[in-house]
């Protein structure tokens, strides 16, 4: 199979005009392709509002040795043999001994995945979740968002999937790995649609995401693995420096059990702020890390439409989605702003898994219908920002804890969260008439989509000053990037922690942690991750190491 990149088609021709595009390029009419797949799909909208679609493609034909010879000769063309994209696992000869078999703590991204190779390897594993399946959390959560009842043990944070589950299915990363099409493939053939594999955003939509994950845990057990929900890690049971069982709390009984263990994945997500202290309180080396604080901020989609296409969205194949954008700003003193976690068409929601504390979230369906655009806009901090150091690993959590029990305050102490419009933010802000945009002022209106509802307070009373400022000079300058994103009406809503980790957990080459053998730490929450794909490849990796130490070969 061979490769070729740069295939261009215009806004509404068919992709299925792409195997003619490839004998075009390589100057063969009567080219016969017997199988072509797209392999990455992109939007160049440089050239406003003329949008193009640039295309790499996978294609088998006849003679493949000669194509290659005489695209060699054709200047700007690029043709290559197809790297072979599936992944490899050899299984484990037998059964290991119940007291061998690996639990994974934590069933996100990472904890699914790990999971999943292990049982595709044979190695049966053991998965608990603190939370509960995905069919009841969504209950829990919209529950949450209709009344402000909040279950600790159950919410956009804590449940199968993950925090992602709630999010928007993002699957951009910045990480390359061969791992990457083993995570896009299971998706897909849980439910997920094709084009993750090739869109350069590509999405899964959480009303989406939730059968697709059920549908790999249900993978997961038809290959002899073991899924106990409502089962929360608590405790390390040592033996030396090496891991010989693991304590367990019932969530549903409050009762507590011991099990023998002796490889543990732990993947528990960057808000299981007790599994950290529980860690830290057992001797596990954790190190504070940098992270970021802000706010979600709402715009209406068809200004960001707008600014990015510089034309509405009429493609007739259904190929130009509602428009993204990521957004940065080096500040003068130093300080980095950026755009994180951009849900086009989506809403903000509530994700607090504290009681008394406010926690912001974007989220999108697949469709991305919705009417506003909303993105974190963060701020970075470091560990001396906050009081970080070796011997206080944890002051990142409670620097975290004290803003959400800020933001709950002084929303109203009912799960309401501060907002507040951007024009009332930055004072000399740009009015809603003088954004360069042509829609109609309906359209310029945005209307607070968070769930359970928004307080109007200064988000200035929630945040440090050197955050706020730090905003207040990032904005007008993320303006001259995006048109209309100072609009003096998009909404800033208060408070947003959770985008990364404020711990690592510290582990070595061999994925173990460095203070003691059989305790593999992993995912976002372990600091070793971004998102939902590099969290799931961490999870394979992990897996991996796993499997070499019971010794099953690469």
């Amino acid at each position: 199979m061979l490769r070729i990149d740069q295939l261009k088609l215009k806004m509404n021709e068919p992709v299925s005009a792409l195997p003619s595009k490839i004998a075009k390029a390589l100057r063969m009419k009567d080219l016969k392709i017997t199988e072509w797949k797209v392999v990455r799909e992109s939007v160049d909208a440089r050239k406003k509002p003329d949008i193009r679609f640039n295309y790499t493609v996978d294609f088998t034909a006849a003679d493949e040795k000669r194509l290659l010879e005489k695209a060699s000769k054709i200047r700007g063309v690029s043709l290559k043999l197809a790297p072979d994209r599936d992944y490899h696992i050899h299984t484990i000869n037998g059964d290991l001994p119940e007291e061998q078999r690996p639990v994974i703590a934590g069933l996100g991204p990472c904890g699914l995945f790990a999971a999943l190779i292990l049982a595709e390897a044979g190695a049966r594993p053991i998965v608990l979740e603190r939370g509960r399946s995905v069919e009841q959390r969504t209950a829990d959560v919209e529950h949450f968002w209709e009344t402000g009842e909040l279950d600790p043990s159950s919410n956009v944070q804590f449940g199968e999937g993950g925090a992602g589950t709630f999010s928007d299915g993002k699957l951009t990363t910045g990480i390359k790995d061969p791992r990457i099409a083993k995570v896009n493939d299971e998706f897909i053939q849980a439910g997920a649609d094709p084009s993750i594999a090739y869109s350069h955003l590509p999405h899964i939509g959480t009303d989406v995401l939730r059968e697709v994950v059920k549908n790999i845990r249900e993978k997961i057990i038809s290959l002899g693995g073991e899924v106990r929900f409502e089962s929360q890690l608590t405790g390390l049971i040592r033996e030396n420096d090496r891991l010989a069982g693991i304590e367990i709390k019932d969530s549903g009984s409050g009762t507590t059990s011991r099990m023998a263990c002796r490889q543990l994945i732990l993947a528990p997500g960057n808000s299981a702020r007790d599994t950290f202290e529980m860690l830290h309180d057992s001797g596990i080396k954790l190190e504070p890390k940098p992270f970021s604080v802000g706010v979600r901020i709402e715009h209406p989609q068809v200004l960001v439409d707008e600014s990015q296409y510089g034309v509405e969205r009429n493609d007739s194949e259904g190929r130009l989605s509602a428009a993204a954008y990521k957004l940065s700003h080096h500040c003068e003193d130093g300080r980095g702003v950026y755009t994180f976690c951009m849900c086009p068409g989506g809403y903000v929601v509530a994700s607090s898994s504290e009681p008394g504390g406010v926690v912001t979230n974007g989220m999108s369906y697949r469709a991305r219908d919705g009417k506003n655009a909303n993105s974190a806009l963060l701020v970075g901090i470091s560990p001396e920002d906050y009081g970080g150091s070796p011997e206080d690993p944890l002051a990142g959590v409670r620097f975290q804890r004290q803003l959400e029990r800020r933001a709950f305050e002084i929303g109203g102490e009912n799960y309401r969260a501060p907002a507040e419009r951007l024009e009332t933010f930055i004072s000399d802000a740009a009015s809603p008439e003088r954004v360069p945009f042509s829609g109609s002022p309906e359209e310029l209106s945005v209307e607070p989509t968070y769930r359970p509802g928004v307080t109007w307070k200064r988000v200035s009373d929630v945040l440090p000053d050197f955050v706020t400022d730090a905003m207040r000079e990032a904005i007008p300058v993320m303006a001259g990037k995006l048109k209309g994103f100072d609009l003096g009406q998009a909404v800033m809503t208060a408070v947003e922690t959770r985008s990364s980790s404020p711990v690592r957990i510290m582990r070595d080459e061999t994925g173990q942690s460095v203070s003691l053998q059989g305790l593999y730490p992993g995912g976002e929450g372990a600091g070793y991750a971004g998102g939902i794909m590099s969290a799931a490849v961490d999870g394979i990796r992990l897996a991996e190491h796993i499997l070499a130490a019971v010794g099953v070969p690469k």
